[in-house]
């Protein structure tokens, strides 16, 4: 990290850079944060920020726009009709797109080949590959590596480095600025009673839990673990502990998701 992301607000904390969900919030109120390095997540076509709001972005500092290889508008084998409308210095993060923003027919769609194509297109920034679903294919396609935080990104981290890969790797945490419980399932309940082994424990029980500061018992605390598992959460010196810990692993980026809402970072 420069010095200059070190003094800014949201970097403080120790990360370099934050991810905006357009459903949640506007994009533009990143300038109250500071910080330079802008990641927006795709929630479907309809939701996407306009070239304007991205053009104003980039004029500030660096931005990536997530684009599901397999999406219309963005299938470099098929229809990509959106990709013209994203302002030539707006960076690309290629992933295979989860399957609540596709079509039935989209989600058939091989992503190697697309993948392949379009990280050779690329022209902006250098390209993030988002791990998720397809890691080897990812790997093996190149680009930045962009992997969900989870308990296992340390240590296979630490083997892809000892194993001699010298590509850079991103890290995407969902973050809670709070060691408040309910705070905390408020915010990442949710996200992390999808996690697959999560996902898992809770689908032997048969009734559908809460999974927020309503959640009880054995589900409560199987989801306050899984939060510190696959999010970011506690008070800034913990939190700046665990992203220095990710940084000690070999991980070059951290992005933070703040999963509170961008008032839940003040």
């Amino acid at each position: 990290m420069t010095t200059q992301q070190s003094q800014q607000p949201f970097a403080r904390v120790g990360f370099d850079a934050i991810a905006l969900k357009p459903t949640e919030c506007d994009v533009t109120r990143v300038d109250d944060l500071s910080v330079d390095t802008v990641v927006i997540d795709y929630e479907g076509r309809e939701h996407l920020p306009s070239a304007d709001e991205l053009r104003a972005l980039a004029d500030r500092g660096s931005v990536y726009l997530t684009t599901p290889v397999r999406a219309d508008g963005f299938d470099p084998l098929g229809d990509d009709s959106l990709v013209e409308w994203i302002p030539a210095d707006v960076g690309r993060i290629f992933v295979a797109g989860h399957a609540a923003y596709l079509s039935d027919t989209e989600q058939r769609r091989a992503v190697a080949p697309r993948l392949r194509e379009a990280l050779d297109s690329a022209t902006a920034l250098r390209p993030w590959v988002g791990t998720a679903g397809i890691k080897r294919i990812a790997l093996a396609a190149g680009g930045v590596q962009y992997e969900l935080l989870t308990q296992e990104t340390r240590p296979s981290i630490r083997a892809l480095r000892a194993a001699g890969y010298d590509g850079d790797v991103s890290v995407y945490a969902p973050t809670v600025l709070s060691s408040e419980e309910d705070e905390i399932l408020d915010a990442v309940g949710g996200y992390v009673a999808r996690r697959r082994t999560v996902r898992k424990s809770l689908a032997e029980r048969s009734d559908e839990p809460a999974t927020d500061r309503h959640a009880r018992g054995a589900v409560r605390d199987r989801l306050l673990t899984a939060a510190q598992e696959f999010a970011l959460v506690g008070d800034r010196k913990t939190i700046r502990q665990r992203i220095d810990a990710l940084y000690a692993a070999g991980v070059d980026t951290v992005v933070g998701y703040p999963a509170a809402g961008l008032d839940g970072l003040d």
